[in-house]
C-alpha cells in the first residue's frame, strides 16, 4: 500500500479520551510484547498513562528503544529488551530480567505476532512455520514462563492474549487463523488449570481495527475492511487498548477463560478479504 498513515500518531495516543482513572495501575508492572509500534505501542501507552511501569520487548531494537523513550515521557519506568518470543530460553531470561528490575509482575499482554496475506495453497513450509511459531508457540512460551514465575512466588496475575476474529474463518490468512484459534483454546484450558493459583487468562479478539498493520495488505484487500462488520467501518487501536485494560484491571476480576470480541459485530456479519475478493465471490 502507499504511505498513508494508518492508526494513531504518538501525539494522538497521548490525548485520547479514556474511561479509566489515571492511577489505575500505579505501582503495577505490565509486560507488553511486540510494543515497538502499532497496536502494541497503543496498549503500552494506555497502561503508561494509567501509571504502570512497563517491560516491553520486540525484535527491532531501534523501534523498541524509540517506543521506550516515548513511553517514559508519561512518567513511569520502561524496560525495553530486544528479543524473540520464539526462543523459549530468551523468554525465560526476559521474565527473570523483568522480575529483577521491578520485583513483582502484575500483567502480561501477549501482543507480539504477525502474518502475511496469501492463498493457503501457496503457503511454504517456512512461511507456515514462521506464523505458527510466533503467534502460537511464542505466545505459549510467554504464558508458561510468567505463570511459572507467579506460581513459584505464590502471586496472582492476569494474562491477556491478543488473538483475532476467527469465528467465521479467515480466508487469505488461514495460517494465523489456525494459530489464533490455538491460542484461544489454550487460554480457555489453562484458565481452568491456573485458577487455583489466582491467575486469570483471557483473550481480546480485534476485528478489522486500523493500525500500521494495514500496510501489510494489498489495496484491494484493505478496501474490503470497511465492509468487515455491520457497523461498516474499521475500529482503531484505542478500542482494543481499552478492552485490554478492562480485562487486566480489577474490572475483570471475575472474568477468566473469556474472549472479548472488539470487532463491530464482525463475528456475525461482514465480508473482509485480506487478499482481495476473488471473482467467484463477487456479487454482480
Amino acid at each position: 500500500m502507499d504511505n498513508t498513515q494508518f492508526g494513531s500518531s504518538r501525539d494522538e495516543l497521548r490525548t485520547k479520551t479514556t474511561v479509566f482513572s489515571n492511577d489505575l495501575f500505579a505501582g503495577k508492572t505490565v509486560i507488553v510484547t511486540g510494543a515497538g509500534g502499532g497496536l502494541g505501542l497503543a496498549i503500552a501507552a494506555l497502561f503508561a498513562r494509567l501509571g504502570a511501569n512497563l517491560a516491553i520487548n520486540g525484535r527491532n531494537e531501534e523501534k523498541l528503544e524509540s517506543a521506550a523513550e516515548y513511553l517514559r515521557s508519561f512518567g513511569g519506568k520502561v524496560l525495553a529488551v530486544p528479543m524473540s518470543i520464539r526462543d523459549n530460553d530468551q523468554v525465560v531470561a526476559f521474565i527473570d530480567q523483568v522480575s529483577g528490575e521491578y520485583g513483582s509482575i502484575d500483567v502480561l499482554v501477549n501482543n507480539a505476532g504477525g502474518q502475511y496475506p496469501q492463498a493457503a495453497l501457496d503457503f511454504s513450509a517456512k512461511g507456515w512455520n514462521a506464523v505458527i511459531d510466533t503467534n502460537l508457540n511464542g505466545t505459549w512460551w510467554m504464558m508458561q514462563a510468567i505463570a511459572r514465575h507467579w506460581v513459584a512466588r505464590k502471586e496472582p496475575g492476569s494474562i491477556v492474549n491478543i488473538v483475532a476474529d476467527i469465528w467465521r474463518g479467515m480466508p487469505g490468512i488461514a495460517h494465523t487463523c489456525a494459530a489464533r484459534a490455538g491460542v484461544i483454546y489454550l487460554s480457555k484450558s489453562v484458565a481452568v488449570e491456573w485458577a487455583p493459583n489466582k491467575i486469570r487468562v483471557n483473550c481480546v479478539a480485534p476485528g478489522c481495527c486500523e493500525s500500521n498493520g494495514f500496510h501489510n495488505y494489498p489495496d484491494e484487500g484493505a478496501q474490503t475492511f470497511q465492509d468487515s462488520n455491520p457497523m461498516r467501518h474499521a475500529g482503531d487501536e484505542w478500542d482494543v487498548a481499552e478492552g485490554v485494560v478492562y480485562m487486566a484491571a480489577s474490572s475483570g476480576k471475575f472474568v477468566t477463560g473469556e474472549v472479548l470480541n472488539i470487532d463491530g459485530g464482525q463475528q456475525m456479519w461482514g465480508d473482509p478479504w485480506p487478499t482481495g475478493r476473488p471473482d467467484y465471490f463477487r456479487i454482480s
